[in-house]
């Protein structure tokens, strides 16, 4: 009896090890705020270049097996079609450092359900970004997208340069405390532009070239 008993809370403890390994497993982080910027303004290297600093940062903090994309959309350039944020980063569940789930999946993430707030959008580290009330607000956040996550499709330049520009046009920017002064002031990924593309710009709008980081597997 003592045996049988022994051995059915072995089991019992095993499949809990085993449950609490696979939820961890299932809720590791798949998205933050970059702790820093590219120290260049809105110029990133492109795309590939966000990218690559979304990948460094996660690795920095832990982050194993993942390959991670910048939120940011980028104009039609050249012989090269225009990009949408929302089509970069993979279908969810997203979840930050803390295992806290950001989203179920895109339509969520776009939608006025989402759970990504001042309080859940941590960096890599699980640090809190300075929002507004905060000196120096540092609320904006790079996307160069609409409300639903694409390009902005009016002619003019929203993504400085597809990310390759510290100098003339505009980086379009969301707010991830969702509060504050814009257009569309409670918009995480489309509240206004910036007035330039350098780091002075970006500081004196409200931001310091921060961008969102997620995980496409």
């Amino acid at each position: 009896m003592k045996k049988k008993l022994l051995f059915t809370s072995a089991a019992i403890i095993t499949a809990a090890a085993t449950l609490a390994s696979v939820n961890s497993q299932q809720n590791e982080m798949s998205f933050f705020i970059t702790s820093v910027g590219s120290g260049d303004g809105a110029n990133l290297g492109g795309l590939a270049g966000a990218d690559a600093h979304c990948q460094q940062l996660a690795s920095a903090a832990g982050s194993r097996g993942k390959t991670w994309r910048a939120y940011l959309s980028a104009h039609a350039s050249g012989n090269s079609p225009a990009v949408d944020a929302r089509n970069r980063i993979g279908f969810g569940p997203w979840y930050n450092v803390n295992g806290v789930e950001i989203a179920s999946n895109l339509n969520n993430l776009h939608g006025p359900n989402n759970n990504l707030n001042k309080q859940t959008a941590l960096t890599e580290n699980g640090d809190v970004v300075n929002g507004r009330g905060d000196s120096p607000n540092q609320h904006d956040i790079l996307t160069g997208s609409t409300l639903d996550g694409r390009e902005v499709e009016d002619g003019a330049n929203h993504t400085c340069s597809n990310w390759t520009s510290n100098g003339a046009g505009s980086a379009h920017v969301g707010h991830f405390d969702r509060t504050g002064g814009g257009q569309n002031p409670t918009s995480w990924n489309s509240a206004h532009g910036s007035r330039g593309c350098s780091q002075d710009d970006l500081v004196g709008t409200g931001g310091n070239g921060y961008f969102y980081c997620f995980a496409i597997d």
